[in-house]
């Protein structure tokens, strides 16, 4: 069973582990399996496709933010890496932690994200964000002040590729004619997508057009009131706000944490592990397992 933590207001709060899957750190396979042993609900992976030497962005785009650790440059291909752990799992959602959908083509990006949810068998969570680092993009050939309106169209154009036996897209940034597809996600609809960031109001209208949620960085965003301005926002959209959401990356190992979480309408918390040999990584699962007994 999936490790829980079930607070006052009757909200279960599902725990997931997040890690950068590196040459270095312990294997995606070995990973995965422990994860899944030890009773945790999602393995989440991000990725970056490189790390320009010559850089300017800050770490996350934030002033006087430290250097940047070399996983950001070590890490595996994400939709790889899950691949792995799909074949040797059987309950854990895997997720993408995020996926750089703006560096992405969405025509292969829907094939990947089909791909993954058919070999999972249903157990994807795509994971999407809009990017921080500045000349990461510029290597795509992506536009820093143009990556929104990318991730969105890209995400659309999946859509319509997820859902149509025959499926086509006119936008600014993508265009095709109508196409073939295949496979086509297990899940109803598509796997769900959980956008990151700072829930602004050109986020949430994103959220509210083409994600199932949000899903920010523990530390960088306050949440209480995001996650009402966004269940508002759905229901003057004629969405259903029940149908949304909220989670968190990076969460602090503390019941007392987790618990203030899920009654402001959190339903799952990530805690990431370093991403270090077996024997160091193994042993801190073992510590989250009993701190969440607890």
């Amino acid at each position: 069973m999936c490790i829980e933590a079930t607070a006052k207001r009757g909200y279960v709060m599902k725990i997931g582990i997040a890690m950068f899957p590196t040459d270095k750190a312990i294997q995606p396979v070995e990973l995965a399996q422990a994860v899944e042993e030890r009773g945790f609900e999602s393995l989440w992976f991000p990725e970056h496709s490189h790390i320009p030497a010559s850089r300017i962005t800050p770490w996350g785009g934030r002033e006087g933010a430290p250097p940047l650790p070399e996983e950001y440059w070590r890490t595996h291909d994400q939709f790889v890496a899950l691949g792995a752990a799909a074949a040797v799992t059987k309950k854990i959602m895997l997720g993408t932690g995020i996926t750089l959908v703006a560096q992405r083509d969405p025509l292969w990006l829907a094939k990947e994200c089909a791909s993954l949810d058919l070999i999972s068998e249903g157990r994807f969570i795509l994971g999407i964000g809009y990017g921080w680092n500045k000349e990461e993009m510029a290597n795509h050939g992506i536009k820093y002040n143009e990556r929104r309106s990318i991730v969105r169209e890209s995400m659309l154009a999946c859509r319509e590729l997820w859902n149509n036996e025959e499926a086509e897209f006119h936008g600014d940034h993508f265009d095709f004619t109508s196409s073939w597809s295949w496979p086509k996600p297990v899940q109803d609809g598509g796997p769900k997508v959980l956008l990151g960031g700072a829930a602004g109001p050109k986020t949430i209208k994103d959220i509210i057009e083409f994600c199932d949620g949000w899903m920010p960085i523990s530390g960088r965003h306050d949440l209480v009131e995001p996650i009402q301005e966004v269940r508002n926002a759905a229901e003057e959209a004629g969405r259903d706000p029940n149908t949304l959401e909220f989670g968190q990356f990076g969460s602090p190992a503390d019941s007392a944490v987790l618990e203030s979480l899920a009654i402001a309408g959190v339903s799952r918390a990530v805690l990431w592990v370093p991403p270090s040999g077996s024997d160091i990584v193994l042993p801190l699962l073992d510590s989250f397992t009993k701190l969440l007994e607890q």
